[in-house]
């Protein structure tokens, strides 16, 4: 039993379906009770010699999940002083109140995986310890990709370690391109927009189209954010100046109009409200074009697909998907036990076996050019694009903040979508992320 999941679980309920009167008392006994067997499971450990470690975690699909912990039960194997238990805590868009409740009830995880963006607001709250003392002597450090590194770091600190990388493509559908006579994938905004008409079919003349060039993400969700950044970098768009949300500049409003323009074409479909990840469309042959990247349930379908760098307008850039580790703030045993277990997830070994078996990219540079990943590209190629791309992706910003920098992109980027002017988008975003960042 994880005691430490269960005390915040267990505020969690007695807060939600309780009165006040009854929280002050049921809390309190259901706390003191978990706290001794806490307190005594804390014991036993010591006693033992063995000090067992929480990891939070939020990896799908279950396959990947079925890896990880085929990994940690390797590490487990071999470390017989530190036993880690991986938690599945969720979908990661559901599990930051979960995280944040333990971090302020003072039940952390010692690990924590999840993406980087959540730096500022750990960070803020003094939950996760800095790292650069220890990776800056570690001899593995020359190993890591170093495009990585603009991630792991805030204020001049390192704060995490990437478990795996990955960044944004187009897969295409070569039946339907071979179709349409696309005989090449387009390099810039204007081919994409040209190709996309092209592979835009109405066959009954009811102006809706059976076939759509391109599907783009609709909903004010991370997902919209994150598959919009390529377009906001490829253009050469920002969105902080100074340390602060700063969205009102022609790069934001360029890309926000080449999505708009996508849109009024004819040429795109609109994803399903906050799912735009999804691939339904693409496997069916309704669209011929999604913006997504290696992880994809594509990747293991009948579908004759390829993929082809995101188009940039002044660069061709895309955006990094990476998923990061912390060390949680607990006591120096247990901080230098977890920090052991991040130099095996380091390692060529983990990131060999980690993304053969999830399709991943290693952020190993031994392990990208390790046999095994060779003959993985060899088998998929479309691998190819993402590991050449990687020396022009870029990471959304670090900031403390950044998940109410997002909400009000995911808002700009919805209404544009929608019909709302760019610059009258971007303006409302930018006047309420001034009032909060005044504040």
């Amino acid at each position: 039993m994880n005691i430490k999941f269960l005390i915040y679980q267990i505020r969690n309920y007695v807060r939600q379906f309780m009165s006040s009167a009854w929280q002050i008392s049921i809390l309190g006994v259901c706390l003191s009770l978990l706290l001794v067997i806490y307190g005594c499971q804390a014991t036993q450990n010591k006693d033992n010699g063995v000090i067992h470690l929480t990891l939070w975690q939020g990896i799908n699909p279950p396959v990947n999940r079925d890896v990880f912990q085929k990994l940690v039960d390797k590490f487990n194997q071999t470390h017989p002083d530190i036993q880690v238990e991986s938690i599945y805590a969720g979908q990661l868009d559901q599990q930051l109140p979960k995280v944040l409740t333990a971090v302020v009830g003072n039940v952390p995880p010692d690990i924590l995986t999840y993406y980087p963006q959540i730096t500022g607001q750990l960070v803020e709250l003094g939950a996760i310890r800095p790292l650069e003392d220890w990776f800056d002597k570690l001899p593995i450090k020359s190993e890591i990709i170093s495009n990585l590194f603009e991630e792991l770091q805030l204020n001049g600190h390192i704060w995490s370690m990437p478990l795996y990388t990955s960044n944004m493509g187009i897969f295409y559908r070569r039946d339907l391109f071979k179709a349409a006579g696309i005989t090449e994938p387009p390099k810039t905004w204007e081919e994409l927009r040209q190709v996309a008409k092209k592979l835009t079919i109405d066959r009954n003349g009811d102006n809706r189209p059976e076939q759509y060039g391109m599907l783009l993400p609709l909903g004010k969700g991370e997902w919209t954010v994150f598959s919009w950044f390529p377009f906001l970098f490829g253009a050469g768009g920002e969105v902080i100046k100074n340390d602060k949300p700063d969205l009102l500049n022609k790069g934001a409003i360029a890309a926000l109009q080449f999505w708009q323009d996508l849109i009024k074409d004819g040429s795109a479909k609109l994803s399903p409200p906050e799912r735009g990840y999804e691939e339904d469309n693409f496997t069916s042959g309704r669209v011929a074009m999604q913006i997504t990247g290696p992880w994809t349930y594509i990747m293991k379908s009948d579908v004759d697909f390829d993929v082809f760098p995101i188009p940039g307008n002044v660069e061709q850039v895309t955006v990094a998907g990476t998923g990061n580790m912390y060390v949680m703030k607990t006591t120096p045993e247990r901080e230098q036990a977890a920090l052991k277990f991040l130099e095996y997830v380091l390692s060529e070994e983990f990131q060999t076996e980690w993304s053969i078996g999830t399709g991943f990219l290693p952020i190993n540079i031994k392990s990208a050019q390790s046999q095994a990943f060779v003959e993985l590209t060899n088998q998929k190629p479309v691998l190819k694009v993402f590991l050449e791309q990687m020396s022009v992706t870029r990471a959304r910003p670090i900031i403390a903040g950044y998940s109410r920098l997002s909400d009000s992109l995911g808002r700009a980027i919805e209404a544009t979508l929608l019909g709302e002017s760019p610059e009258k988008a971007l303006k409302a975003a930018q006047e309420r992320l001034d009032m909060i960042w005044g504040k």
